[in-house]
């Protein structure tokens, strides 16, 4: 509990020093791009609150290092030196708005490839057909985590669209490895999960409901780095839990992201990577939130942003729950993916055809 309540001191302190400092960055730091079709804040904002979490969790690590001794202390070290590259070029692009998205993800699978090197952060089982195949090879192993970590950190960034979306999924997915971990007695991956959720919850109290900050790509991509390699260092460090385990967990980013490429690809014939607005929660914010529409001025527009997340929050709890309540039996999870696929994929058709359930919906 030390460990949790200095790491969110030190984020939330870092966070606000961010946001107050704001006039002497702001041309830099701020998104001042407000017309974007996943654009949904009031006014421009910092979008660098990943300084906060990185800044949180390197005291963290120096604060296991001094409690834990060395082993834990420079495991810790490692980690956070492997997530530089997808932090850099994430912070780059929030700075300079010039780093495309593919360089962003090479960065992010430059940081896995170190975790590999450096942690053998290597996915060597799956329980799928296929890739149990390709995961007993080294490079096979190799390759899946770098793929697996690339596409949540882009997955995380998909999500991140609304005030505390992506940064209360995160924390709940981290506390669900926390509890896991905890299961089977690996205390680093637990105290590694509980560092970054309390990294999260001190940039989460400046960002929700306000808005005061957001994560940016270097917080997205940060953050969909940490929480899949603890995911992957978690199974490779402990057989018994289930590999299908973080994929039930993460489920929703990652359902987003490919339900997005199929409906860019094949439903509109787009290319996969445009922008567009209709993901899941830019359909809530337009489509459920109707006691708001035709208001446009910043109370109420930032106003709806916040009542959208509570939404995609339960939708997120509906898979982390069963996740880890079932964490070591791979035929319950596989179970509880299929539903969540069928779920989200009726959901989404209800809510594009203005058919959501009225319990859904708020009205004035």
């Amino acid at each position: 509990m030390l460990l949790f309540l200095c790491v969110f001191a030190a984020s939330a302190a870092l966070t606000l020093l961010v946001v107050r400092s704001g006039r002497k960055h702001f041309r830099f730091s701020a998104d001042h791009d407000l017309s974007g079709p996943q654009k949904f804040h009031a006014r421009p904002v910092p979008r660098v609150g990943g300084i906060g979490i990185v800044g949180g969790l390197a005291l963290g690590t120096a604060l296991l290092w001094w409690l834990r001794g060395d082993a834990v202390g420079q495991y810790a070290a490692l980690l956070l030196l492997c997530g530089v590259p997808a932090f850099g070029a994430g912070l780059a692009e929030d700075l300079t708005k010039r780093v495309s998205a593919a360089w962003r993800l090479v960065a992010t699978a430059l940081a896995a490839l170190l975790a590999v090197l450096l942690l053998d952060a290597s996915i060597t089982r799956t329980d799928l057909w296929g890739l149990d195949w390709v995961a007993s090879f080294t490079a096979g192993a190799a390759f899946l985590a770098v793929f697996a970590v690339a596409g949540i950190a882009n997955a995380v960034n998909i999500i991140d669209g609304f005030n505390g979306l992506a940064s209360m999924c995160v924390m709940m997915m981290l506390l669900a490895i926390t509890y896991v971990a905890n299961q089977v007695g690996d205390s680093t991956i637990a105290l590694l999960g509980l560092a970054g959720a309390g990294a999260v919850l001190g940039f989460f109290v400046w960002n929700y409901p306000a808005g005061l900050i957001f994560l940016g790509d270097g917080g997205a991509y940060f953050l969909g780095f940490y929480l899949s390699e603890l995911s992957i260092l978690l199974l490779h460090r402990n057989p018994q839990v289930s590999p299908l385990f973080p994929l039930l967990m993460a489920i929703y980013p990652v359902f987003e992201t490919l339900f997005s490429m199929y409906r860019r690809r094949v439903v509109r014939g787009r290319a996969m990577g445009i922008p567009d607005g209709v993901h899941l929660h830019s359909l809530i914010y337009r489509r459920l939130l109707r006691w708001a529409v035709g208001n446009r001025d910043a109370a109420a527009l930032t106003r709806r942003n916040s009542m959208t997340a509570p939404y995609l929050w339960l939708l997120c709890m509906l898979a982390v729950a069963p996740s880890v309540l079932f964490w070591d039996d791979s035929r319950v999870l596989g179970s509880f993916i299929l539903l969540f696929g069928l779920s989200y994929t009726v959901l989404y058709g209800m809510i594009v055809r203005f058919k959501a359930p009225r319990w859904l919906v708020l009205r004035r």
